[in-house]
This record gives structure tokens, sequence and C-alpha cells, in this order.
């Protein structure tokens, strides 16, 4: 009896947490982690941020000296669009001081970083266009840090200007390369190992994935002088020019520290890379969700630098951002 009456008092419980008032809910799929909650889209039609676009302008110490505009320039669709200005802020030869005006995912609507997500945006780049190679991104994803995380991690996929042509980057802890010209690579690297920036003072490895058209890896900066088997590249075309006006970008982004990344970077409906293998960081103070930031970012610069952006979208499969062409095939 008195296990019968227990039963009863939990019974009438779980009944009174359903029919009360303010009572904690049963347990329901979160709608902003859930697959429903990856969908994302922000066209700045509304002079500032969509409320449901999950984007925002991060107040900080490197950002203040950056410029928010939306709908100053002519946009890619409607109405609205976004140009992001950074401003001169650092000393011209100040080591470690960096300029950005950069729009970041919000911290509710971030995926865990072993997660497969696919990230659509348009983007065009402002005259004067940079010339050097002194660190311009213009857009990136990055694995949460916490601020007791030994070391400082670059972005495990990133877009960036070099001396005027677009490139992208990959990043991963170290790995083992093969110095180009050294006895392991004498004529260079092998099909598809990336050719990659081997950085042993902080423990990663860089590889220049894709290229601008009209351009080859050799034409871009020398440091990139080694050849990387863990990082598996196929490259089905070149990035569009730089100064070829909006482009329209759709990425998966999938990381995988040990070995089971799975990158795809289509421009303007035109599939352009493909990256296997390993894919960004793991060890101590890492978080666990990724996160996708865009605007320009660059060290110390002299003049402003403008990016303008449109149409910023998110999903989880392919066909929830692609504008124009096709979906790779499904791995």
């Amino acid at each position: 009896m008195a296990r019968l009456a227990g039963r009863h008092r939990i019974a009438q419980t779980l009944l009174l947490a359903v029919l009360l008032p303010g009572a904690a809910p049963a347990a329901a799929p979160d709608p902003v982690r859930g697959p429903a909650g990856r969908l994302l889209s922000d066209g700045f039609e509304q002079g500032g941020f969509a409320p449901g676009g999950g984007l925002f302008y991060k107040n900080n110490p490197e950002q203040r000296a950056g410029k928010v505009a939306f709908g100053a320039r002519a946009p890619l669709r409607g109405r609205g669009g976004l140009t992001l200005t950074v401003m001169p802020a650092c000393a011209p030869d100040a080591r470690g001081c960096s300029e950005r005006a950069e729009v970041w995912e919000r911290p509710r609507v971030l995926v865990p970083y072993a997660e497969a997500v696919w990230y659509g945006f348009a983007m065009r780049l402002e005259e004067p266009l940079p010339q050097d190679d002194r660190r311009h991104v213009m857009a990136q994803w990055k694995r949460e840090i916490r601020r007791d995380a030994p070391g400082d991690f670059s972005p495990f996929l990133a877009l960036r200007l070099y001396r005027g042509r677009l490139g992208f980057t990959v990043e991963t802890d170290f790995v083992e390369s093969f110095r180009i010209g050294g006895p392991q690579r004498p004529q260079g690297c092998l099909p598809g190992e990336a050719r990659v920036f081997s950085r042993p003072k902080v423990r990663q490895t860089r590889a220049l994935v894709a290229v601008e058209a009209g351009s080859a890896p050799e034409d871009y900066p020398g440091y990139f002088d080694a050849c990387a088997p863990a990082i598996r590249v196929t490259r089905h075309a070149d990035l569009p020019a730089a100064r070829s006006g909006w482009i329209d970008f759709v990425v998966r982004s999938q990381p995988g520290p040990s070995g089971g990344g799975h990158i795809e970077i289509l421009a303007d409906g035109v599939p352009t890379v493909t990256v296997t293998g390993h894919v960004g960081h793991a060890g101590p103070g890492l978080g666990r969700n990724q996160y996708f930031k865009f605007g320009p970012y660059r060290a110390a610069g002299r003049l402003p630098w403008s990016v303008s952006y449109d149409d910023f979208r998110r999903g989880p499969r392919c066909s929830d951002v692609i504008r124009v062409g096709h979906c790779p095939a499904a791995p």
C-alpha cells in the first residue's frame, strides 16, 4: 500500500506540473538548438539587424573605431545592405593591435562545433582595395575560446585578401608537412595535398585552399611553402576576382580536428573547393560551439577599409541557403 501511495503522489506531482500556471514545463526540443532553429536570415532591409536574424555588432575596444551603415550603398537585393568600415585606430607600427568592424552570431544561436552547418552571404569589396598582405580578413569561422584557454587560435576557415587577391584558408592543430623543394617534395605537393604555412610556435598549420581566378598558389605569399597530407583539397574552380563586384558565397562548415573535417565552398553557384581531413582545433579551454563573423579585420592600417554585405542566411542543408547553381552531392 505504501508503494501504491508513493506512485499516486508522483502522478499527482506530474499532473500539477502540467496544469499549474508557471510550473516547469516538460522538456521540449530547443527551438534554437534544434534543426529548425539552425535557419537564420537577414537581408538588412529594416535599417538594422533583423530580430530573428541572429546577428549583432559586438561592442568591444577593437570595434569601437568601426563604422556600421545600413543601406548606404547599392545592395545586392531589395533596398537593404550593410557596409562595414574599419578606421585607422592603431599606431602604424603597433604590434598585436587589430582594427575590426565585425558582425557576430549571437551566442544563443551557435551551432555545436562538430556539427555541419551551411552559410550563405553576399560580399562586395569597396575601393580602395588593400594591396598588401598584412592580415586582411572579410569572413571567418572559429571555435569558442574560454578566457583560460592557453594560446591564441586562428579561425579554422577564413576568407582573406592577399595583395588584392581573394583566398580561403583552413587552419588546424599542428600537422606534419614537407617543405616544397625538400627531399620528400622536390617538385611540389602531391595530388590532393594542401599547400600550407607551418606555424610551430603556436602549434597550428594554415592551408591555402582556394585562390582567385588567374592566380596560382605560387602567386600568394611565399610562406605557403610546404605540403600537408593530413589536409585534403579538391579544387573544382577558382574564386572570382576581388574586383568583380558582388560575390555570393555558400559555405559548408564542419570542423574535425582529428581528421573528420569537411568544408565546401561555392562562389556564385559554382563549386570552388572541397576540403577534408584535419580542420580546426582541439584542446583545453576551447568551447563546445563554432561561430561565424564577418566584416573587415586587419592589422594596423593607414586608410579606411570598407566591405559591403547582403543576404546573410544559415541552415542545416545546402538547399536552405543556395541562391544559384546546384548543391554538391551529399557526403
